[in-house]
C-alpha cells in the first residue's frame, strides 16, 4: 500500500510569536527562512526541508498542522484514494500547495482530529553536514502524541498511512516507523494533544553541549540527559516559551524489515538506561 515516508514539519499557533521565534532561532538552533505579518518559517541546518517549524501569532496556543512526506505525486494520489475509501475525514483533495516550498498534497484529520498534510514534490532548501559537536538540530526526529485510545490510534496510522510498529512500552506507549529509523511517531495515553517534538543532533556530545547552551540561556532541562531503551536514543527535554515540549536526541536506532517488535516491561531503567 502507499505510505508516508518521513516527517516534514509541525505548525504551531502561539500568543507571543516573537518570544517563541527568538527561542527557536537564538537558543534552539533553527534558521529563520521566511516571515511575514504574524507568520514565521524556521528551517533546520541539516535538513533539506524548506522549513521544519511554522509559527503563527494567535490568541490561543495550539498545534495547527503536522506535515508528512510521500515519495511522489503518485503516492500522494494513492494515499488520498486509500484514505477516502478508508473513511478518513479528508480536509482537502490533492492539489498544488501554495505555502512555502509549494509541492503537491492534501490534508486529512487523523482519528483524534489532528490535521495532517501529506505532500510530495516540495521545493528543497539549503542544508549542510553538521560536525559531531554542533548543538543544533539536523532535522525533526519524531513526534509524540497523546491519545485516549492508544491501540486504536496505532491501528489507524498503520492502516491509513502505512506505519509499522517498532516497539511497545507495556500496553500504553507505542513507537511507529515509516522508514528505516526506529520511530518517527509515538503515542502515549491522554486527551488528544501533542506530547513533544524531538530533533536529531549529530551525537551525544552535541546533545550535552545543547544542554549547556540552553541552561546558559536559562532554559533548563526538564528531563534528562538520559537514554531510552526503545530506540536506544539519548534524550534531553526542554519547554519553549509557548509551553511546548521539545527534545534534543541522538543515536536513534536504524532498523530493517527483519526487525521484530518488542514489548518492553515498564521500569525506570527501561525509560532511562542511565538511571
Amino acid at each position: 500500500m502507499a505510505r508516508v515516508s518521513d516527517v516534514r514539519f509541525i505548525a504551531y499557533a502561539v500568543p507571543d510569536l516573537e518570544h517563541e521565534r527568538r527561542f527557536y532561532v537564538d537558543t534552539w538552533g533553527l534558521i529563520e527562512v521566511a516571515s511575514e505579518e504574524g507568520l514565521v518559517h524556521l528551517a533546520a541546518p541539516g535538513s533539506p526541508e524548506k522549513f521544519v517549524v511554522r509559527l503563527r501569532q494567535a490568541e490561543v496556543r495550539s498545534v495547527e498542522l503536522m506535515g508528512w512526506a510521500a515519495e511522489s505525486r503518485a503516492e500522494v494520489d494513492a494515499l488520498h484514494a486509500h484514505l477516502v475509501a478508508f473513511g478518513a475525514k479528508v480536509i482537502s483533495a490533492p492539489a498544488e500547495l501554495t505555502g512555502l516550498g509549494g509541492g503537491y498534497g492534501f490534508r486529512v484529520f487523523d482519528l483524534d482530529g489532528h490535521a495532517l498534510e501529506i505532500s510530495a514534490d516540495v521545493e528543497q532548501g539549503p542544508s549542510r553536514p553538521l560536525t559531531r559537536n554542533e548543538a543544533v538540530p539536523a532535522k525533526i526526529s519524531h513526534i509524540v502524541l497523546h491519545t485516549p485510545k492508544v491501540a486504536a490510534a496505532v491501528d489507524w496510522y498503520e492502516q491509513a498511512l502505512g506505519f509499522q510498529v517498532s516497539d511497545w512500552l507495556g500496553d500504553f506507549m507505542c513507537f511507529l516507523r515509516c522508514n528505516s529509523w526506529h520511530h518517527r511517531l509515538a503515542f502515549v495515553p491522554g486527551p488528544p494533544a501533542l506530547n513533544h517534538v524531538a530533533y536529531d543532533v549529530p551525537s551525544v556530545d552535541a546533545m550535552m553541549r545543547g544542554v549547556a547552551k540552553l541552561r546558559t540561556a536559562e532554559h533548563d532541562v526538564v528531563w534528562g540527559p538520559g537514554r531510552h531503551t526503545a530506540g536506544d536514543n539519548t534524550f534531553s527535554y526542554f519547554i519553549t516559551p509557548g509551553q511546548f515540549v521539545v527534545e534534543y536526541t541522538s543515536e536513534l536506532v536504524e532498523v530493517d524489515e527483519a526487525w521484530t517488535a518488542t514489548v518492553h516491561k515498564p521500569s525506570l531503567e527501561v525509560m532511562d538506561q542511565w538511571g
